[in-house]
């Protein structure tokens, strides 16, 4: 059996990931290929409560590496449970952020060592990357305003504006050291220009 693609989507608060996680999903179905669309932080069982740790504001504050720790946790939960079944099993995997993410926001927004992510990276999923990475970006004033007119921000969304630019720059970084897995979708663009820039970006998977 043909081993299925591994898609993930990523960018900073307010992008649009969740509307083109669906557009995504329904594009590739479209082209009889069968999905199975997840997210990070989770995507099991015990992955989701790991979620709710990181996303909840609480009264107790999370330690940087605590939060590192959680995330590749969760993260060896769902590649164990729900990414490396699916993708033996020849399913396409579409993942709302992966470790991307980690370098992103642990990495840039809270300055921690790229090298011990990195580490981390390597021990908890050995050999496993995603085939593609669709970064949408988009400055970082109109993902917040998004945000806030959503209402009810988690934990990470509640950060300051400096901490979201240096995610936003360590995403840029990510995908200048990796540009032939990386995409860069502009984000503020109309949403039928970002769905077609997704569409050419997937070329390279779906012929």
């Amino acid at each position: 059996m043909t081993r299925g693609k591994f898609i993930t989507i990523e960018g900073c608060e307010g992008v649009g990931k969740s509307t083109n996680m669906a557009f995504l999903k329904t594009h590739l179905t479209k082209n009889n290929i069968s999905v199975v669309s997840t997210r990070e932080p989770g995507g099991t069982y015990l992955a989701e409560k790991i979620r709710h740790i990181l996303l909840e504001k609480d009264t107790e504050t999370i330690a940087e590496s605590a939060e590192l720790l959680l995330m590749f946790a969760a993260r060896a939960q769902h590649i164990k449970h729900v990414i490396e079944p699916a993708l033996a099993a020849g399913h396409w995997v579409i993942s709302d952020r992966f470790t991307d993410a980690t370098y992103a926001y642990q990495g840039g927004g809270r300055l921690m060592k790229v090298s011990t992510i990195a580490w981390l990276e390597n021990w908890v999923q050995g050999s496993l990357r995603p085939d593609l990475t669709l970064l949408l970006d988009a400055p970082v004033e109109i993902g917040l305003q998004r945000i806030k007119e959503r209402g009810d921000l988690d934990r990470f969304e509640t950060e300051k504006i400096h901490f979201f630019e240096r995610v936003r720059r360590a995403y840029i970084v990510q995908s200048e050291m990796h540009p032939e897995r990386i995409k860069v979708i502009k984000a503020n663009q109309s949403l039928a220009e970002v769905q077609a820039a997704i569409v050419n970006a997937l070329r390279v998977l779906v012929r």
